[in-house]
C-alpha cells in the first residue's frame, strides 16, 4: 500500500480507508471483510464535483451542453479504467480466488470501480482537497491526451440525438448471468417504446454503453 501512496502522492491518515477502497466484493466475500462498493459510490459523487468544477472554470466560454456532454467523456468506464492503470491500480486491488482465475484483475469495470473507490476512500479520510491532488497527477494528464484515446460516451451521444426529437430514452437489465465473482448483464434501450438495442458487458455500465452504441448504428 505504500508504493501506491507513494504513486499517488497521498498519504493516508487512516490506512483502514485504503484497505477498504482496494477490496473487491469477491475478496470480502471470502474473508468476510467490507468491500469497496460504499466507496465506490461516494468516489463517483466527488469525481462528478470535481469533474464539473474544473470544466466550468476551464472553459467559461462554454454552454451547458458542451460542459455536460465533456464531463460525461471524462467520467465513462473506459475514462475510469484509463485513470486506474495509469496509477497501477491493477497490481494494489484484492481479489476472490475465482476473481483472479477469471482475469479480473484486467476486467476495465472492476478496475473503474476501483479508481472511483479510491477517490471516495481519500475523500473520507482527508476530505476533497487531497482527492484534487490525484485529479491533478493522474486525471488531469489524460484530459489533454484525450485526442490520442478517445473515450467515447455512446449513451450521452445517443441522449442528445435523441432529445432534439423529444423522444425519450429508457435502459432496461435484461439478464444477469454467471457466478457472483464474475457476473455478465445484458441491457436493452428503448426510444420511446420501441427496441433500439441490445448490449452485453461485464457490468451494468458497459452493457448499457453497448446498447446505447447498437442504438447509434441503428439511427445511422
Amino acid at each position: 500500500m505504500k508504493e501506491l501512496e507513494s504513486i499517488l502522492n497521498v498519504s493516508f491518515q487512516n490506512k483502514k480507508w485504503l484497505q477498504r477502497a482496494l477490496t473487491h466484493s469477491s475478496y470480502a466475500n471470502e474473508h468476510n471483510c467490507e468491500s469497496n462498493e460504499r466507496l465506490e459510490f461516494m468516489g463517483d459523487a466527488v469525481l462528478d464535483v470535481m469533474m464539473s468544477d474544473y470544466l466550468f472554470q476551464t472553459y467559461p466560454e462554454k454552454d451547458e451542453g458542451f460542459l455536460t456532454k465533456t464531463r460525461a467523456k471524462f467520467v465513462c468506464e473506459s475514462a475510469l479504467h484509463h485513470y486506474a492503470l495509469s496509477c497501477h491500480l491493477d497490481r494494489f486491488i484484492l481479489l476472490g480466488k475465482g476473481e483472479e482465475k477469471s482475469g479480473g484483475r484486467k476486467r476495465p469495470s472492476l478496475l473503474a470501480d476501483a479508481f472511483e473507490a479510491l477517490l471516495g476512500a481519500i475523500y473520507m479520510d482527508q476530505g476533497i482537497e487531497e482527492c484534487w491532488k490525484v485529479f491533478h497527477s493522474v486525471i488531469k494528464p489524460a484530459l489533454y491526451d484525450s485526442e490520442e484515446e478517445e473515450f467515447v460516451d455512446y449513451k450521452s451521444i445517443l441522449q442528445e440525438l435523441v432529445q432534439s426529437d423529444k423522444r425519450t430514452l429508457n435502459y432496461r437489465i435484461d439478464k444477469e448471468f454467471g457466478p457472483s465473482h464474475n457476473k455478465t448483464f445484458e441491457a436493452s434501450v428503448y426510444m420511446d417504446d420501441i427496441l433500439m438495442g441490445k448490449g452485453i458487458g461485464k457490468s451494468k455500465k458497459e452493457a448499457e454503453q453497448k446498447a446505447a452504441a447498437k442504438a447509434l448504428e441503428k439511427l445511422a
